[in-house]
């Protein structure tokens, strides 16, 4: 077995990251919680930390599922509470995901705002909040705003979904 590894995502309200992610072959774990970076990006802000089987799910994978499934190109009012960002763990992954960028930015109209960012610290969401999704498939919350992501990352994605997690 190979060995794990972890990376962070931040975009959108972490009970949608965290189903996108629990989606997916080779995602050992997804913590919901929330995120700081560095200065300038050091409040936290709702995120969720990865841990993967890279034989089994490319980070590339992991980073384009994550853009295609936040507004990745929107700098909306609530960027503070929900930045899009990709926080990395292993500091050799910065240097990978910026020399890809432009693979990217390329299946996108719109520029993306999305930041590389160095993780510093997290908190998790209160346990009641866990596997949100996944506990609660069917209230309207769910349908409204997860159940739309379940879609595009079943059609885009499909080579990368557990089959059974999907509605």
């Amino acid at each position: 077995m190979s060995s794990i590894k972890k990376i962070a995502f931040g975009g959108g309200c972490h009970w949608c990251t965290e189903a996108v992610f629990q989606s997916l072959k080779g995602v050992e774990r997804v913590e919901q919680g929330f995120v700081a970076s560095e200065a300038g990006n050091e409040t936290f802000s709702e995120a969720v930390i990865i841990s993967f089987f890279p034989n089994e799910i490319a980070l590339k994978d992991l980073v384009l599922i994550h853009l295609f499934t936040h507004e990745s190109t929107a700098d909306h009012s609530f960027r503070s509470k929900y930045r899009s960002a990709i926080y990395t763990i292993d500091p050799g992954d910065k240097e990978k995901l910026e020399s890809m960028w432009g693979e990217f930015q390329a299946q996108f109209k719109k520029k993306l705002i999305t930041k590389i960012l160095p993780f510093k610290a997290f908190y998790p969401s209160d346990e009641m909040f866990h596997s949100y999704y996944y506990s609660n498939p069917a209230k309207p919350f769910c349908k409204k705003y997860i159940d739309p992501k379940l879609k595009l990352l079943r059609e885009k994605f499909s080579r990368q979904v557990v089959p059974e997690r999907m509605p």
